[in-house]
């Protein structure tokens, strides 16, 4: 992990700064280019999320799902105030930094981007990205700010901790398949039994129940009809205890004896163990996996993860963090980016410390020892049951979780913060909320974003209030994938 402390007058950003003027450079490019027009070029680079910057004789094409150095073919399909957007096609030159991918789906699955790449090339790219969209918008800042890099994920195959599988056909009536996404295709379902991100218990399991419910002849249901049974398999398993939730999404459209199913999924030989199997009824015309009833076949609804030293009982839909191992990294850095909170040596500080959007209540467990008291709040109300199950398990007695949306709840609370940690979804937060959050003028504030975009355009709002970034690091949540979690330290500024 590299360290760079930077320092940009922003008099001279808009002038000198690489972004600009590829972008100045970019808008007399696009000119020449036509929608369904193909373009053959090189991809120089990766934008955030996944967008190949592709350079071509007839300009430069924003062009996804393409690696740095492929020479590509691709069909520009937007046109649009200087910017131009195409469609892969083909790759006709692979890039000299691919070296083969180890996962046989890749290219068919669309869930890993860069698996053909070295690791260490991966973390270059999205270090790159993170830096690129930081410096978009700390060159404003008069105070020099440190970018502490990109901290990679201890395990970079069979890390997750939770698959939600689909039920589908790869092709038009084709054999029954359970597995992920075709790439570009919101129906096509491809059997990823093989899958590198996972580990072997999560493939036997997969194996399993494609095998079984092929044999039954039992029909998945069809996305465009809403007809037939089978809709998806959730699998959770913990790092550390090795427990395994299994459940069997379906609509109530059919009635199956599930028992044989379950008998063959406990006869697997495993690494892990059952904790439980369930069956959950899911009538919702949405692609999402909720449960309308739920139906414990075995076991129970829940198992344990540790993290850091910690306790937690983690249910089907509760919010955990997929990587458990690198979720040490994120939320070891994040409690030094706190740093002791004014407790000197060991004991309680006499801080009060919000942990806004706090899922499960993970990093307010963090805090709780060395913090006066621990608020979190957060929208998921089973989120916050398991939070406050968690902290009682851990026995945290100075955590106290509210269940609501921030916007509302921080109106609600008589106590004032003395330090603020946000871990806010994907959209980050809401302006309204934001405006209440600065308004409370504490000096400092960690933001963990798992979306850099989010996080920037949070940044321009705190930067315009008095705030400046000291400090700020990228950590590999998801590797091969185009995920990244942020992490930024803020301060008041005098």
């Amino acid at each position: 992990m590299r360290r760079l402390c930077i320092s940009v007058n922003f008099r001279m950003c808009r002038s000198v700064h690489p972004v600009f003027r590829v972008m100045e450079k970019r808008k007399n490019e696009v000119g020449q280019m036509k929608k369904g027009q193909i373009i053959t070029g090189t991809v120089e680079r990766i934008d955030f999320p996944n967008k190949g910057i592709v350079s071509s004789e007839e300009g430069v094409c924003v062009v996804k799902n393409a690696l740095p150095g492929q020479k590509i073919r691709a069909a520009v399909n937007k046109v649009r105030k200087g910017k131009a957007e195409g469609r892969l096609l083909s790759v006709e030159e692979s890039s000299p930094l691919e070296t083969g991918s180890p996962c046989l789906h890749f290219g068919a699955c669309g869930g890993c981007t860069y698996i053909s790449l070295p690791y260490e090339e991966q973390l270059k790219i999205k270090e790159a990205q993170v830096k690129r969209l930081l410096d978009g918008v700390l060159c404003r800042q008069e105070r020099p700010w440190c970018f502490e890099g990109m901290k990679g994920s201890p395990a970079q195959f069979g890390y997750r901790n939770k698959m939600e599988f689909s039920f589908g056909d790869e092709v038009k009536d084709g054999p029954l398949a359970l597995g992920m996404h075709k790439r570009g295709s919101f129906y096509d379902i491809v059997t990823v039994e093989n899958c590198r991100i996972v580990d072997e218990d999560y493939r036997a399991v997969l194996s399993c129940t494609r095998n079984y419910f092929e044999k039954e002849k039992i029909p998945f249901y069809h996305r465009l009809r809403h007809t037939g049974y089978l809709r998806h398999l959730l699998v959770r398993k913990a790092a550390r205890t090795g427990e395994i939730l299994a459940a069997l999404v379906t609509t109530s459209q059919e009635e199956h004896d599930l028992e044989p199913w379950v008998k063959e999924l406990l006869s697997l030989k495993l690494k892990g163990k059952f904790a439980g199997i369930l069956h959950i009824i899911n009538d919702s015309v949405a692609d999402v996996v909720q449960s309308d009833k739920t139906e414990i076949l075995y076991g129970q609804d829940y198992f344990y993860e540790e993290l850091l030293g910690l306790k937690f009982k983690i249910s089907t839909f509760s919010f955990f963090q997929t990587n458990s191992l690198s979720a040490e990294v994120l939320y070891e850095t994040a409690r030094e980016y706190v740093g002791d909170l004014g407790a000197h040596g060991s004991g309680k500080s006499d801080k009060i410390v919000f942990d806004l959007y706090s899922g499960t209540g993970t990093i307010a467990q963090l805090m709780a020892p060395v913090a006066k008291k621990v608020i979190g709040v957060e929208i998921v109300e089973e989120a916050v049951e398991a939070a406050r199950k968690n902290a009682e398990l851990n026995g945290l007695h100075n955590c106290e979780f509210i269940a609501g949306d921030v916007l509302k709840v921080l109106d609600t609370i008589e106590e004032k913060p003395d330090m603020i940690i946000l871990d806010p979804p994907r959209d980050g937060i809401h302006p309204k909320a934001l405006t209440k959050i600065i308004n409370y003028g504490i000096d400092n504030l960690v933001y963990i974003s798992c979306k850099p975009t989010s996080l920037v355009r949070d940044l321009e709002v705190f930067l315009e209030s008095g705030y400046v970034v000291e400090k700020a690091v990228a950590v590999d949540q998801f590797p091969w994938t185009t995920g990244i979690e942020t992490i930024a330290l803020l301060r008041k500024s005098s």
